[in-house]
């Protein structure tokens, strides 16, 4: 059997039987369009036999473009009525038995996946897009790779590298793990509702190797959290506090990690962060 893809009428009819109105607090925006959804899943090179992670998968768009390519899918979903209906709908559209398992939950909240998935593929809700991927990043050091669609301006912000006006503590963060580009647009049009807000793709991959152990994430993530929380000021004063508690002493520091006191945090890489935060524990 293969697996056949949602239409517009059809998840519309769906989301009337459940009693679903897109929610802007849940941030849901509904893919209606089959090009868009493969689109995703093709940019994310999923491949068969390959265990994939979803989060807020709704009414299954997104899930079945998955698992139309031969991959499982563990999919993670907050509101109750679409956990519940997912396997149902999959298994109406030739979706395998054991292709796929729901967890209905929290995505903020799960610290265990069945199945143990490489790949994170996601529709993501605008408003907790980046702690969730955070959130899975941290907890899931298995997951290798992945795309997920975020609004636009999330999604830059990302992708941003060092010294641009948008480069902050997301796109440090993100980049503990490893690499992350933007993979491309997404018209308005392919969703229901239409949102008000223009969408991205961004892929990224895990670094082969980490940048630190768990100590060390916690204190390159409080070190960039200071330096983007007064962005305007230079290094030695934003970082007082966590460094000593006066400039001269954070310009010490600045300076036996090779970064100048005189820098902003817009300006350095995630390796600059890393060094400062080792030369504290040493």
């Amino acid at each position: 059997m293969t697996v056949t893809l949602l239409g517009a009428t059809e998840i519309r009819r769906l989301a009337a039987e459940l009693d679903v109105t897109p929610t802007k607090k849940l941030g849901q925006n509904f893919v209606v369009d089959a090009n868009t959804v493969r689109k995703i899943v093709h940019v994310g090179g999923v491949q068969a036999g390959e265990r994939v992670v979803e989060v807020g998968p709704g009414l299954g768009s997104l899930t079945l473009a998955i698992l139309e390519t031969g991959a499982s899918v563990t999919a993670v979903e907050i509101d109750h009525r679409l956990a519940a209906r997912l396997p149902e709908t999959a298994a109406a559209h030739g979706v395998p038995n054991d292709a796929l398992t729901v967890v209905d939950a929290d995505a903020l909240r799960v610290t265990e996946l069945p199945g143990d998935p490489t790949v994170l593929v996601a529709n993501l809700p605008y408003n907790v897009s980046v702690p969730v991927l955070l959130h899975f990043m941290e907890t899931f050091p298995n997951l290798q790779r992945g795309v997920v669609m975020v609004q636009a301006e999330v999604g830059e912000r990302l992708a941003a590298p060092p010294g641009s006006k948008i480069y902050g503590a997301p796109s440090v963060k993100a980049a503990w793990y490893g690499p992350w580009r933007l993979a491309g647009h997404v018209s308005r049009q392919v969703f229901w509702p239409v949102p008000n807000v223009d969408s991205v793709l961004v892929a990224f991959e895990r670094d082969a190797q980490p940048r630190g152990d768990e100590d060390m994430r916690r204190a390159t993530f409080r070190i960039v959290d200071a330096a983007f929380q007064q962005r305007r000021k230079m290094l030695r004063q934003a970082l007082a506090a966590v460094l000593g508690g006066t400039a001269a002493e954070a310009s010490a520091v600045l300076e036996r990690a090779g970064v100048a006191p005189t820098a902003r945090g817009e300006q350095l890489t995630v390796d600059d962060f890393v060094r400062i935060a080792q030369t504290i524990q040493h």
